[in-house]
């Protein structure tokens, strides 16, 4: 997938587009909920040997959070790696060039219900009188 075609699918799908809020780096974009402002992506240039890949070409990433439960759901052949310059216990980076299209949708769409804001499930009076 390319960074645009990345751009494209949270725009139509999660209705999303990117903003880039750091000063003099146009290139660095956070995607983020309309309602609480959370990151659910950060998409970047990074050198590949970052991920400990034998090259110093650059390539699009993006940093997506997960759940912890699903941190051994994917590999490095999927694409898929511990975050570049994010908590690695909450973040993974995904090479946009090396991940199936569908994975990286799939993890888009989980890091942005990870990071949307909680309904609390209020009681009612009546339900804590009642014993509920």
């Amino acid at each position: 997938m390319t960074r645009e075609a990345f751009l494209e699918y949270c725009a139509s799908a999660l209705c999303t587009e990117p903003d880039y809020p750091f000063e003099d780096d146009f290139e660095t974009a956070v995607l983020r909920h309309g309602d609480n402002r959370k990151w659910f992506a950060l998409i970047m240039k990074v050198s590949m040997r970052k991920f400990g890949l034998d090259s110093d070409r650059t390539v699009d990433i993006v940093n997506l959070k997960l759940p912890v439960e699903m941190f051994g759901s994917f590999s490095k052949e999927d694409g898929v790696y511990p975050a570049y310059h994010m908590n690695k216990l909450h973040w993974i980076s995904v090479l946009l060039s090396d991940a199936a299209d569908g994975t990286v949708e799939f993890l888009t769409n989980v890091s942005y219900e990870a990071t949307k804001t909680k309904r609390r499930n209020r009681k009612s009076k009546n339900d804590s009188k009642n014993g509920k």
